[in-house]
């Protein structure tokens, strides 16, 4: 199997930071994804990797034909002490503001890739013998191929802390999902609000997807991220600790390739909503919101929420929408009615490897993150 592989794809393991030359290539196997994640896009994690990919390296698979294709695209970091002890794991690379870890594989040679990339995991010396993929669809063409090439090599994979989060996927369109997800009494007073809201000026929703408007559009968004929770809690994006710059490289450079755009609420000609979706293939994805919390009796994130919801629903090119909410977010679950079922794989890519340690070691950690948090939000309950 070894030998017949080298032969067809060519795998190399490369510093994430030294892969601008091949961002033509890259851009193209975005293009056709057997699943698109916008997150593993040239334009998104190059903007990323200053701040949150130091360490992240990549498995690229190449055909060998002439012209070489990228087929495949794997980025990670090496843990080589994730449990306390010399049992080196291979992560695969999510962040805070990367929330899907979704490879990009080509769509026409799905299990033969992902299986040449399991198999080099299996045969390099230099690599951990395992593998752990984050925030990986848990159903999908992408996780049929993963199934496929771990039965073809005896390999072994356990999901962790499987969950839910919003999707918007619907079966009809129109004000007919709307209608349906939110209720008719709630709709009345979002209209109701938004009226009230129209006695202290014009209000208006527009969206922006060129990158010159995007500026303005942006600032907009980080003034109001700024003046509400999240600047209070020191979370907020600011201009010198290099978040601020890469959101704004990464959604420039997205809006340069019709990837992504900016909604804004604004009452008087000032704005009171902002929200960020960002695109690839046909799937956008409801990345970052933010509102003016003066205005929060009138509802101005739902009620852009809504205005998204109703024109991403317009959009016969968009299949579905990832909200990037956290599991039971009191404000989209109740508007977007799907749901998209995520979770932490861990693999072992052949027949060898310390796999049954490896996950009860695996279980311990997170039982030990859970309570470490418990006891984090007891102290801060405590008056």
């Amino acid at each position: 199997m070894h030998g017949t592989i080298e032969s067809v794809f060519r795998i190399e393991w490369r510093p994430l930071a030294e892969l601008a030359p091949h961002a033509a290539p890259w851009r193209a196997l975005a293009g056709r994804a057997l699943e698109p994640n916008v997150f593993y896009e040239p334009a998104f994690a190059l903007a990323a990797a200053p701040v949150f990919g130091r360490d992240v390296s990549a498995g690229l698979v190449w055909s060998r034909a002439a012209p070489a294709q990228l087929l495949g695209f794997f980025p990670a970091r090496i843990e080589r002490r994730r449990y306390g002890v010399a049992l080196p794991v291979l992560v695969g690379w999510t962040h805070p503001f990367g929330p899907l870890g979704t490879p990009l594989v080509d769509r026409d040679a799905g299990a033969a890739v992902i299986s040449a990339w399991l198999d080099h995991l299996a045969s390099n010396p230099d690599l951990p013998r395992l593998l752990m993929m984050p925030c990986l669809p848990e159903s999908g063409p992408l996780a049929q191929a993963f199934a496929a090439a771990l039965a073809q090599r005896q390999g072994r994979s356990v999901s962790f802390d499987s969950h839910q989060r919003a999707l918007l996927a619907p079966p009809d369109a129109g004000e007919l999902y709307l209608d349906r997800a939110i209720g008719a009494k709630k709709r009345k007073e979002l209209r109701r609000q938004r009226k009230r809201l129209a006695d202290a000026g014009a209000v208006t929703s527009s969206i922006v997807g060129e990158p010159a408007p995007m500026v303005t559009a942006l600032r907009d968004f980080f003034g109001l991220e700024a003046s509400g929770w999240k600047g209070r809690a020191g979370t907020a994006a600011r201009a010198d600790d290099g978040i601020r710059a890469f959101m704004e490289n990464a959604v420039i450079g997205l809006a340069r390739e019709g990837k992504a755009e900016i909604a804004r609420l604004t009452a008087a000609d000032r704005a009171i909503a902002a929200l960020v979706t960002l695109r690839s293939g046909t799937t956008a994805w409801c990345w970052k919101i933010a509102y003016d919390e003066a205005f929060a009796r009138f509802s101005p994130g739902v009620q852009l929420i809504i205005d998204v919801t109703q024109a991403l629903l317009d959009d016969r090119s968009i299949a579905r929408a990832d909200s990037c909410a956290t599991a039971g977010h009191p404000m989209i679950d109740h508007i977007w009615r799907e749901r998209l079922t995520l979770a932490d794989r861990l693999v072992r890519p052949g027949p060898q490897g310390a796999f049954a340690l490896a996950c009860t070691l695996e279980r311990a950690r997170r039982a030990a993150i859970a309570a470490l948090k418990r006891l984090r939000d007891l102290a801060r309950a405590r008056p």
